[in-house]
C-alpha cells in the first residue's frame, strides 16, 4: 500500500485550474474529443488588460478534436471564451494545423513544432496533450465494447504490439501487465 499524503497545514486557495475532457462517438463513425481548461482566481485579480472578478475565469479555453479509429485528427476547432487579453482569440484558427496528425509516438513533439511559442497559445497547446490521452482512452473504450469479455490470451494468432507497451512503468515490455495485454503466443514477428 502506498503511503498517504500528509494532511497540509492551514492554507488559503489562490488559484484553481480545472481541466475537463470527454470523448464521444459520432453517428458518422468519427469521434469528438472535447476539452476545456479554466483558470480561476478565488479572490479575483487585476490584470494589465482587464479586471477579473472573484470566481470568474481568467482563461476559459475549449478545443474539439475530431478523430478516426486510427487516431488521425480529421478536424480541430479551438475557442477562447475568456483570456487575459482581448488579443488571445486571434490564435484560435491556428489549431486547424492539427488536422492530419496522428495521435501516437512523437505527437507532443509535433504539436510543439506546429503550435509552440508564438505559433499558438501556451494553454491551448497544453490542453491538446491532455486531449491526446482522452482520445486514446475513447478508442480503448470502443475496443473494449467491441471485444466484450474476450481477452488477448483467449485468442490465437499474431496480434500487433499494443500502443500501451513501453508507455509507462506498468506497461513495460518485460512487466507482468504486458504478459496479459500482449501474450507471448500472440506476438509473432511483431516484437
Amino acid at each position: 500500500m502506498s503511503p498517504s499524503i500528509p494532511a497540509p497545514a492551514w492554507r488559503k486557495p489562490l488559484h484553481h485550474r480545472h481541466i475537463a475532457t470527454s470523448g464521444f462517438a459520432r453517428n458518422d463513425g468519427l469521434f469528438d474529443i472535447e476539452g476545456q481548461l479554466q483558470d480561476i482566481s478565488p479572490d479575483g485579480t487585476d490584470l494589465i488588460f482587464r479586471t477579473v472578478p472573484a470566481g470568474t475565469p481568467i482563461h476559459d479555453l475549449r478545443i474539439v478534436l475530431t478523430v478516426d479509429r486510427e487516431l488521425v485528427i480529421r478536424g480541430a476547432r479551438a475557442r477562447i471564451e475568456s483570456g487575459p487579453t482581448i488579443y488571445c482569440p486571434e490564435i484560435e484558427s491556428a489549431y486547424a494545423a492539427l488536422s492530419g496528425m496522428r495521435i501516437g509516438p512523437g505527437f507532443k513533439r509535433e504539436v510543439k513544432a506546429r503550435l509552440g511559442g508564438v505559433q499558438g497559445c501556451t494553454h491551448l497547446t497544453e490542453l491538446v496533450s491532455v486531449l491526446a490521452t482522452t482520445a486514446m482512452q475513447t478508442i480503448f473504450a470502443l475496443l473494449r465494447t467491441e471485444r466484450g469479455s474476450r481477452r488477448p490470451a483467449d485468442e490465437q494468432g499474431p496480434m500487433p504490439k499494443p500502443t500501451l507497451v513501453n508507455s509507462c512503468h506498468t506497461h513495460r515490455i518485460d512487466g507482468e501487465a504486458v504478459k496479459v495485454l500482449w501474450p507471448e503466443h500472440r506476438r509473432g514477428a511483431a516484437r
